[in-house]
């Protein structure tokens, strides 16, 4: 005669509650995660991660929680992508011009290609990446690209025109080293958060930059003047990339929400440039120093003189197999459109 075991309630109870609450303890389990970020806490760049971090918070109603380390305190400028691939932080923003030869083929954003504001430079970098998926990111997730409004010439000794700057030292990253040098400057390879240093002890004498680090890394208190440059006008690619590993152990609805996320804070970092460049124009005049704007002769003698880079970039890609020409002509037929 078979014999049947009747499950207590208490046992009955207990896998209820595992098959009930189990699954939904999962879901509401807390990711915390670390962002390195460069740019110094009160740089209007650093608040627009923490505002990133806060949102996500939000949207995830407290599933993934991000805590930004300002200042370089987590990883260095030059080493914040390496540093998020081998997951020493688990996401994180900083230039490509930092570790030059890592992103080639996005060295096409950071050409002299006639910006005018960093909305058009944000948009452009975004469309890039889009239409071309360069390998180069294919070690990290890629949250969202931006790019500064264009480099110009910070000095301490105005500069009305060409002869001006030449032999001046100018603190410069990446391919804007290359544009110092075919306007005459000397070139001198630097980070950011030593600039200040830098120009007030006479190491430089000055810096190539937008115009929003005249206030967000208070260079207004060590140069004399600004020169819109804009016939020569760079900018200067960022990332924000997350760890592969980490992106991957998200759910997919999360996954879903940064992604949204990504596109709106793309967008409010292209137009925070145009904002702190205006802002850091009127804080120049308020300490009594100068703002030079060149007119469209003396702007056009400066680009006729940076558009030798514009070949060579094709020709260093070309060298690397890879679609360089291509890269090029799409970025400027896009810009003249952004630009309009």
């Amino acid at each position: 005669m078979k014999r049947f075991v009747v499950p207590s309630i208490l046992t009955v109870t207990v896998y209820l509650l595992f098959f009930v609450t189990g699954p939904a303890s999962a879901q509401t389990k807390t990711v915390n995660l670390t962002y390195a970020q460069f740019q110094p806490a009160a740089h209007f760049n650093n608040k627009l991660s923490e505002d990133y971090a806060k949102e996500i918070d939000k949207r995830t109603n407290g599933r993934v929680k991000i805590t930004v380390y300002s200042g370089g305190t987590l990883i260095a400028a030059d080493k914040t992508y390496s540093g998020i691939v081998t997951g020493i932080a688990d996401m994180g923003m900083s230039c490509m011009a930092y570790t030059r030869g890592k992103f080639p083929l996005s060295e096409v954003i950071d050409l002299p290609l006639g910006y005018k504001t960093g909305v058009a430079a944000t948009k452009l970098i975004n469309l890039f990446y889009e239409k071309f998926k360069p390998k180069e990111y294919d070690e990290t997730e890629v949250m969202y690209f931006m790019a500064h409004s264009p480099g110009i010439v910070h000095s301490k000794k105005p500069i009305y025109k060409l002869e001006d700057l030449k032999g001046q030292k100018l603190r410069c990253t990446g391919l804007a080293a290359k544009v110092v040098g075919k306007l005459g400057g000397v070139p001198v390879a630097m980070p950011m958060g030593e600039t200040y240093d830098a120009i007030s002890r006479g190491v430089v004498d000055g810096s190539m930059a937008p115009e929003e680090a005249l206030k967000g890394w208070r260079w207004g208190e060590v140069v004399a003047a600004s020169t819109q440059s804009f016939g020569s006008g760079y900018s200067t690619g960022f990332f924000v990339v997350m760890n592969k590993q980490k992106w991957n152990s998200l759910p997919p609805d999360v996954q879903k929400i940064i992604r949204e996320i990504n596109k709106e804070w793309a967008d409010k970092n292209g137009t925070a440039w145009d904002v702190a460049d205006k802002e850091a124009a009127d804080w120049m005049i308020s300490l009594g120093k100068k703002v030079i704007p060149l007119s469209a002769q003396e702007n056009a003698r400066w680009a006729t003189l940076v558009q030798p880079l514009l070949g060579e970039y094709v020709e260093s890609m070309q060298k690397q197999g890879l679609p360089g020409k291509e890269a090029l002509d799409y970025c400027l037929a896009e810009l003249k459109k952004l630009e309009k």
